[in-house]
């Protein structure tokens, strides 16, 4: 069909830049993912793992899960059940979703509903928690729990409201093209589109019939939660690397992504094929009180912001960003950003960077350039600390596994008849 791989490429790019996901609704989890209905099931972040495989702060993550379903009534309850083998597992990715960290979604838990309305396709992510202790990072305890039943009960309702008074949803891409010039790269920084995703709602939840102190609730926790944008960031990239997918030819890779023990990768011309590869280590600056030796390593679907180009690649659009984790000054995220736009193939005239004289945001990562240079990706991430139940204990940055990409790259070499010459 593709006369080159080069031409492919542009395909897969041509539809992921042409994606204009929307947020559309928020939904139970099981609503729109049937799945989780089937049974006692949850999702979880990175390739397909084995509760014995998690780290603390998955298998923390999946005990306030079974919690917070009622599956449990303490945590010594539900650890035993996740021991026994009563909980089903699989990864959001198999499911048109994605979720930050553990990325451990229920069946009862909100999700945002994002549509692309160019291809029609949706992607789905649970609610940013906001910070302090939270499941995402493998706490579990009274505090999480009152804030998931809050969500639930009170959150995912006046948010649902505020967006069927829409006309369409809200544009997710018109508000990072705003952000992005504001200092957001999205992944660790994502303070001016959370705050212009307010300003949007306001009216519109002001417009619903509603108590005050509800209201002030749902203000309250929007105006504080300064990384509320991100798990839209994640979808909205889910959804725009799913419609690349759907080409199914070149070397663009489609989803990236960490359970804790496997990084892995798709790329476009091999299909749902996962490629893995160990998990590096983040490291970052820490929380008071905790060090290096307590990070767990490379964990969630948020990666998949790198794959779309921003996140890390962005660094350059959020130089504030560097010091948060650990990685310098100005110089440091216009390097890391130039070093990035080595393995993308194109730049992404939707995210235009002043920092970077307006150039665009990188996008459309090629396995390809990646095993050519040696180059793999920087991420920005969050650090969990290794022990269940404890939570975030820090920023910073990980690069992904070289051996991921090459493993891709002698597939998609193997599919194309392509024998590579002995040295």
């Amino acid at each position: 069909m593709y006369s080159s791989i080069t031409e492919a490429n542009a395909a897969v790019l041509e539809k992921v830049k042409d994606a204009r996901p929307y947020w559309v609704d928020v939904a139970a989890a099981g609503d729109v993912i049937p799945w989780l209905k089937e049974g006692r099931h949850l999702l979880h972040a990175g390739p397909q793992i084995v509760w014995q495989d998690m780290t603390g702060p998955m298998q923390g993550a999946c005990i306030s899960a079974c919690l917070f379903e009622g599956w449990a009534d303490t945590d010594t309850q539900a650890e035993k059940m996740l021991e026994n083998g009563e909980i089903s597992f699989s990864p959001c990715h198999h499911h048109n979703a994605v979720g930050p960290m553990g990325g451990i979604t229920s069946v009862n838990m909100p999700v945002v509903v994002v549509e692309n309305k160019t291809d029609g396709n949706y992607a789905y992510c649970n609610l940013n928690e906001g910070i302090g202790k939270v499941m995402r990072f493998g706490a579990y305890g009274e505090e999480v729990q009152q804030r998931l039943h809050w969500m639930r009960e009170e959150l995912m309702p006046v948010l649902k409201d505020a967006l069927a008074k829409t006309e369409k949803g809200i544009d997710i891409g018109a508000i990072m093209a705003q952000g992005i010039t504001m200092g957001d790269e999205f992944h660790q920084r994502n303070i001016a589109t959370s705050s212009l995703l307010l300003r949007t709602l306001a009216p519109y939840i002001a417009s619903c019939d509603l108590p005050k102190d509800v209201m002030s609730r749902v203000f309250n926790f929007l105006s504080i939660t300064d990384q509320f944008f991100l798990n839209l960031a994640m979808a909205f990239c889910k959804c725009a690397m799913d419609a690349g997918a759907t080409v199914k030819a070149g070397s663009i890779v489609t989803a990236m992504t960490r359970n804790g023990k496997d990084f892995g990768i798709r790329v476009s011309g091999l299909g749902d094929q996962w490629f893995t590869a160990p998990v590096n280590t983040p490291e970052g600056l820490y929380f008071t009180g905790y060090s290096q030796e307590q990070a767990n390593t490379d964990i969630g679907d948020s990666a998949i912001t790198e794959t779309y180009g921003i996140g890390g690649a962005a660094m350059v659009a959020a130089p504030g960003v560097t010091r948060f984790v650990g990685v310098g000054g100005v110089d440091v995220a216009l390097d890391v950003s130039e070093e990035m736009a080595e393995i993308y193939v194109e730049q992404n005239s939707l995210l235009q960077i002043p920092s970077w004289n307006f150039q665009g945001a990188c996008i459309g990562l090629d396995i390809r350039s990646v095993v050519e240079t040696g180059i793999t990706p920087v991420i920005n991430t969050g650090i969990a600390h290794k022990e269940a139940g404890i939570g975030q204990i820090g920023a910073g940055t990980v690069r992904a596994p070289l051996a991921c990409f090459e493993k891709a790259l002698e597939q998609l070499a193997a599919e194309m008849g392509i024998i590579a010459e002995s040295e």
